[in-house]
């Protein structure tokens, strides 16, 4: 597993954001115009000091929208609730999973029917490393 860590005072880089919607495509050229700038390390960063991020291996994920290969921020401010998708360690081997409680149970719950929930209990030990609050994707 890669772990990055976010540059400690990262310095702003913004790109334009354009005002309109777009369902499935690029604006129309007759809208040369952009409403603002977006700084990305703000937008995918809640919390720098917080936060890291890790790369994906696997197609556990794969129905959220998780693939092998992509980068996901971490957020290890952030208490985990029922239903986010966490980083957590199982006896010290790291997984990325949707986390599900129940009463007093827990599962760590793939999103890829190829996958069985991992039940958690007994000896098992489980850390909660953060929680994940983006995904960043390369096409090219």
């Amino acid at each position: 597993m890669q772990l990055y860590l976010p540059v400690a005072t990262p310095l702003p880089q913004s790109v334009p954001l354009f005002g309109a919607s777009v369902p499935a495509g690029f604006p129309s050229p007759a809208d040369d115009y952009r409403d603002s700038s977006l700084d990305l390390n703000r937008y995918l960063i809640r919390d720098a000091a917080s936060s890291f991020m890790v790369r994906v291996a696997g197609d556990s994920m794969a129905d959220a929208g998780i693939h092998h290969g992509d980068l996901l921020v971490v957020d290890r401010g952030l208490p985990p609730q029922h239903g986010h998708i966490v980083l957590a360690a199982i006896d010290g081997a790291f997984t990325v999973k949707r986390l599900h409680r129940r009463d007093s149970r827990v599962a760590l719950l793939a999103e890829n029917a190829a996958y069985a929930p991992l039940e958690l209990g007994g000896e098992q030990e489980l850390c909660i490393w953060g929680v994940v609050t983006a995904c960043v994707k390369r096409f090219t």
